[in-house]
């Protein structure tokens, strides 16, 4: 299965790169500095249909493949991780629409998340459950007129900004969180909704990470998103699709931290010589860029996979969530360590950049998570059943 970029995908980096360069990196420091909401930067992408990438021209979007949204993801990490969730939070959020709502349901929400008009999150975590999305409590209780959603969410990326939400509740919680769970759309306007916390963070600071609560919502049956009992098949299916952005983004803050290395390395002198014409500096940028051409090479032939609608489409995206999380962590302390005592502070973006890095190996699946996922898809192969804790699944 071919997965190398084209020319078509090479002239989005380029348009991509200037954009982030120009528009996006300018004000990264500041984002993280402010930890506040980039609004401008959300029109910015708005404008320019970057946010319809996912969507179908149908829907108002610009329908790109899976490489080419990589590419997207990639380039703005590059610049600032904060700005790079904007898309990839857009996607994650629609995926159960997409996944499993009629069209009545694609016609009523998806055109205003294409073009920006709404943002959307993916309300899965709750604070007792986290990667085992099977011990989630919230309750969605029937009634004559719709459904009323009481309990709350923890760890909601743009929770506290989006007008949209997709929202995993139970059912009915005598058959648990893998028979029992629901999804729904719920609009934010809606009375008994509120978002009273957001989370003080190491990293990716201006992306609002927040705490939901639900007090009697009241949904109508026309939001539930497929059948009742369906809920986590819906979360898992778009998690195994989601997460795939997560390693593009991984792969983008890499790059970033490398490309300011050499540059630092490039101009810094000691000892009478650049501090690049150290043989070991030379090698240690060597390493960097060689496991982030691995991490990129290998997301892109997961995406690529999952274009395909290959059945080993879990097995390809954690492989590549994987791959790319542990070596954005390792590439940009590295970074900081070829900058020394300047890789330590904020005039410099290296250290922004492993602050923001870390994210990548816990949310949409921890690393662990993904092992697991991939470690099963090899038992299966090779038809060793496997054993031990059966309601294990991955979690944002």
């Amino acid at each position: 299965m071919t997965y190398r970029p084209t020319r078509e995908h090479d002239e989005l980096r380029a348009v991509v790169r200037q954009l982030a360069e120009e528009r996006i990196a300018t004000r990264a420091a500041e984002i993280d500095a402010t930890a506040e909401f980039p609004w401008d930067l959300k029109q910015l992408l708005a404008q320019q249909d970057l946010l319809g990438a996912s969507f179908e021209e149908r829907y108002g979007g610009t329908a790109l493949d899976g490489v080419a949204q990589a590419i997207l993801v990639e380039e703005i990490a590059r610049a600032d991780a904060t700005t790079s969730l904007i898309p990839i939070v857009q996607k994650l959020g629609s995926l159960p629409i997409v996944i499993a709502g009629n069209d009545e349901q694609k016609e009523r929400y998806l055109p205003r998340l294409a073009s920006g008009e709404w943002l959307i999150a993916f309300a899965l975590t709750e604070a007792a459950a986290g990667s085992d999305v099977a011990s989630n409590r919230m309750r969605a209780r029937r009634d004559a007129d719709g459904y009323l959603l009481t309990g709350s969410k923890r760890f909601i990326t743009h929770g506290s900004v989006a007008d949209l939400l997709t929202v995993f509740a139970l059912t009915d919680p005598a058959l648990g969180g893998r028979k029992g769970m629901s999804a729904f759309v719920v609009e934010t306007s809606r009375p008994g909704f509120a978002a009273p916390r957001v989370e003080h963070k190491m990293g990716i600071r201006g992306s609002p990470t927040a705490e939901l609560t639900f007090d009697e919502v009241r949904v109508p049956e026309a939001n539930r998103l497929g059948a009742e009992g369906e809920g986590f098949r819906i979360a898992m299916s778009t998690l195994d699709v989601s997460r795939l952005a997560i390693a593009a983004q991984a792969v983008g803050i890499a790059q970033g931290a490398i490309d300011a290395a050499l540059s630092y390395a490039a101009d810094r002198q000691q000892f009478g010589q650049r501090v690049v014409d150290f043989e070991a500096i030379q090698f240690m940028l060597a390493d960097m860029q060689s496991r982030t051409e691995a991490a990129r090479q290998l997301t892109y032939a997961a995406a690529a996979q999952v274009d395909a609608g290959s059945r080993e489409v879990a097995y390809w995206t954690s492989c590549a969530k994987l791959i790319a999380g542990d070596t954005a962590m390792s590439v940009t302390t590295d970074a900081v360590q070829i900058l020394g005592g300047y890789g330590y502070i904020t005039e410099y973006p290296v250290e922004r950049m492993m602050r923001d890095a870390k994210i990548t190996q816990l949310y949409e699946g921890t690393q662990q998570i993904q092992r697991l996922v991939v470690a099963r898809q090899l038992l299966q192969r090779a038809g060793v059943p496997a054993r031990g804790n059966e309601r294990e699944r991955e979690a944002p």
